[in-house]
């Protein structure tokens, strides 16, 4: 079950910010970062059943969690505050189309990864279904995107009004440079909700969760 709480817009030092840009046609901004991978292969190794790309997805989901705004939704002309929010994930299918996976985020990797290998296998199965169960009472969700094949530096979010407010993240092709494994990520975010210092707090959240 979700655990939420109104957000006091009277103490809130944003206010104003919220106010300006929730009246936006176009209220999202987008950064792009290469991130420092840390010990990815060493937790991969410690954790039966791990991959890269779950350790880097629970790793976006612990910086995520730990960061308040990444946490805010919209609510009517104000904010809700959840207490955690899960991930859902774009998975290449056996047939090469693709389907969503919702990962729920648990604080131990090796609970997330238990949770998260039967999902991604079901996902992975043809189906004319997009995948993703029903999540009324569910904590809100983090949209993310894996594309190894490329290392880009600006990247675009397909984004519908029903979810103006969720953040995005695309994860791209890793690669060794001056002896670290590096890999570019891309946050969308509402500005209504947060600024460029939050998103930059997110990046050290997530370096930090892959150190």
């Amino acid at each position: 079950m979700s655990t939420s709480e109104r957000l006091d817009l009277g103490t809130w030092p944003r206010r104003a910010a919220f106010e300006h840009f929730r009246q936006l046609p176009h209220p999202h901004f987008n950064i792009c970062v290469e991130v420092d991978l840390g010990n990815l292969a060493s937790r991969v190794a410690q954790c039966p059943g791990a991959t890269p790309f779950l350790v880097y997805h629970h790793a976006a989901l612990r910086a995520a969690n730990a960061v308040a705004p990444f946490r805010y939704r919209l609510e009517g002309s104000g904010v809700r505050v959840h207490q955690q929010v899960d991930g859902s994930t774009v998975v290449l299918r056996e047939d090469q189309s693709i389907g969503f996976a919702n990962l729920r985020y648990e604080p131990e990797l090796s609970d997330f990864v238990a949770a998260a290998l039967p999902v991604l296998e079901r996902v992975r199965q043809p189906t004319q279904a997009m995948g993703g169960e029903s999540r009324s009472d569910a904590p809100p969700l983090i949209h993310m995107t894996t594309l190894p094949w490329l290392r880009f530096s600006s990247f675009s979010f397909a984004r519908g009004h029903e979810d103006s407010d969720t953040p995005k993240l695309a994860f791209g092709r890793m690669q060794e440079r001056d002896g670290r494994l590096r890999m570019p990520v891309a946050v969308e975010v509402h500005h209504a909700l947060m600024d460029g210092l939050h998103v930059a707090q997110f990046f050290e959240a997530l370096e930090a969760a892959l150190a």
